[in-house]
């Protein structure tokens, strides 16, 4: 395979052309390009940041957006793969009081203790009975039984994950996906992905734009142009997706995720959390609770009915006190539009509701982290949402791969040994270059994982232009 001579940007010569400023207002596009004394310093900068964090952060982007895929796609794979224990064979007229399904499910399995139950929220789906401290099961999970709310019988019991209720292969999957199965260390690489990506996708959207609209078509070219003309297309179209991708995956994040939720908290913002303390007189309740039983004080039943009368409609999730002091918490579960996550606490002596909390009085930007959360898990907006998220995925592995065929068409060997031209730097506009260290010092104290990197570029392209001009140096005294 030829390829083309490269200029000291790393360039062919036709694309140092083609985003040549000189040009100045294209009369094919009608816009104007950005002006000489501040792109043509800028972008050397923007090249070489876009194609630095390309190459060495695309493979940590990779396996993000396979692994996304793949958990975007886990929500269908699980209603087929655990239908059996999700639905019941045949819809009955009535179904049984809850207290009755939970002693159906402590029946089958009478270890650990309920920890949570989630009625039937749907004529043909089975009702959930969450026991913690079960042998064998990982405490940050709990064994689901699954039973028909009709007849009473257990359809069967998996463990289960998080507040979403994922079972054994979505959880197997987001794992993955979080931390490839290697635990905190592991979360790192879908931090450095999130804390890139916007990053990489920004720079990409800047370089295209200052191309005329001319060098932005397809038809009728080849090669590694042609390969630009793709890997640019669907860039433009897929940078929103990647930029609300980004943010989302950094609000939950180790170490951004830290510095969002002070932040939040600084400014009132937090998550309230509904209050569960009891009162009255608690001698049934005590003996109940001390006793691990699956019923305490007024029982299921009635907690469920003052919960329904407070306007909670299923999905809900009903947790059993926590102890002698402490009531049966309601809250809705469901995740998608329109969310449900309404909660309630109700007295385990007198059945009455001691605590409302409603999702419409939360915080703004309580309600944007929720949304956002459940946006980029794909559980937002059902299958619609899932299947954009398989798109956004998968228009990220075609932009990689895109990015480091024009690479290879490019010329691998000479790209990283032709590095911003020395002087570049001193010609960047003293408005931009001054506050520059400091914006650098501020993103990586917030997001450690882009500043600690930012900074080791701009080292490594230094190093690699000082070695440069030596090697240019010496060439030139030898002849």
């Amino acid at each position: 395979m030829s390829t083309a001579p490269t200029t000291e940007t790393g360039e062919s010569p036709e694309d140092s052309a083609e985003n040549s400023p000189e040009a100045g207002e294209s009369a094919q596009s009608g816009a104007p390009t950005p002006t000489r004394g501040t792109w043509s310093t800028l972008r050397p900068l923007v090249l070489r940041l876009h194609f630095y964090a390309g190459v060495l952060v695309a493979p940590f982007l990779l396996v993000a957006a396979a692994t996304g895929f793949l958990y975007a796609a886990s929500f269908q794979a699980e209603k087929f793969v655990y239908a059996h224990e999700l639905t019941v064979p045949s819809v009955g007229d009535t179904k049984l009081p809850i207290s009755e399904q939970v002693a159906a499910a402590r029946k089958a399995h009478p270890e650990g203790a309920v920890s949570a139950v989630r009625p039937s929220p749907e004529a043909d789906a089975t009702t959930r009975v969450m026991l913690s401290g079960v042998p064998g099961v990982a405490e940050d999970r709990t064994l689901a039984v699954f039973v028909d709310p009709y007849t009473g019988k257990v359809r069967g019991a998996l463990e289960q994950y998080g507040s979403t209720g994922a079972l054994p292969l979505r959880t197997w999957i987001d794992e993955f996906h979080r931390d490839l199965h290697l635990g905190e260390t592991g979360r790192l690489y879908s931090e450095l992905a999130a804390s890139w990506l916007w990053v990489i996708s920004g720079g990409g959207l800047v370089l295209w734009f200052a191309r005329r609209r001319t060098q932005r078509k397809l038809r009728g070219t080849s090669g590694r142009r042609r390969t630009l003309g793709l890997h640019g297309t669907v860039g433009v179209w897929a940078a929103a997706g990647f930029f609300f991708l980004s943010a989302t995956g950094l609000t939950w994040s180790a170490y951004a995720g830290a510095s969002v939720e002070d932040l939040r908290t600084a400014l009132g913002q937090t998550t309230p959390t509904i209050s569960a303390a009891a009162a009255g007189d608690h001698a049934n309740h005590d003996a109940a609770a001390g006793s691990g039983g699956t019923e305490h004080g007024v029982g299921l039943d009635k907690v469920l009915a003052a919960a329904r009368a407070e306007g909670l409609d299923d999905p809900v999730e009903i947790v059993p006190p926590a102890d002698a002091s402490s009531g049966y918490v309601v809250k809705q579960v469901q995740r998608s539009w329109p969310e449900k996550q309404d909660a309630v606490a109700v007295d385990p002596t007198t059945g009455e509701v001691t605590d409302v909390l409603r999702f419409a009085d939360y915080p703004v930007l309580a309600k944007l982290t929720r949304w956002g959360i459940d946006a980029h898990t794909g559980t937002l907006f059902g299958i619609a949402n899932q299947l954009v998220l398989m798109a956004l995925a998968l228009a990220l592995i075609l932009l990689i791969v895109w990015g480091y065929r024009m690479w290879w068409q490019r010329g691998r060997g000479r790209t990283f040994g032709r590095p911003i031209p020395r002087g570049a730097w001193q010609q960047v506009p003293p408005q931009i270059l001054v506050p520059l260290p400091a914006a650098v010092a501020v993103l990586g104290y917030f997001v450690p994982l882009l500043g600690i990197p930012l900074v080791a570029f701009i080292a490594a392209d230094v190093v690699l232009g000082e070695i440069a001009h030596r090697r240019k140096t010496r060439v030139s005294a030898d002849s």
